[in-house]
């Protein structure tokens, strides 16, 4: 069966910079749409933040400015660019693609933003 494997998280300092990645295992029908969502200790999960088919983008206001969403089309991959990190977005984050008949999740990358 076909995951999504995310890869990038770790632990940086407040200010510095991650680059997670998402892709799938195997082969799968083109994504129409492809979302970041984070979920922090003791907090409900919140979006992150999106790209559809077209590469349009949403971003949430909170990482609004800091963080890139983007994806590579010919591999299905989605991608989070995230700078300027701050100690309230340490979280795991959480990939999903959504498509004709597909529906994935990802496992979740641990990000910690800690000095």
């Amino acid at each position: 069966q076909v995951r999504l494997v995310e890869s990038g998280g770790g632990l940086v300092q407040p200010g510095g910079s991650l680059r997670l990645s998402c892709a799938p295992s195997g082969s799968i029908v083109s994504p129409n749409y492809m979302a970041w969502t984070r979920q922090a200790p003791g907090k409900q999960r919140e979006f992150v933040a999106s790209i559809n088919s077209a590469g349009i983008t949403y971003v949430a206001d909170s990482v609004k400015g800091r963080f890139t969403i983007s994806r590579d089309a010919a591999r299905n991959t989605v991608f989070l660019q995230m700078n300027s990190l701050k100690p309230e977005d340490t979280a795991v984050y959480y990939c999903s693609v959504q498509g004709p008949g597909l529906r994935l999740e990802g496992q979740g990358t641990q990000v910690t933003v800690s000095s």
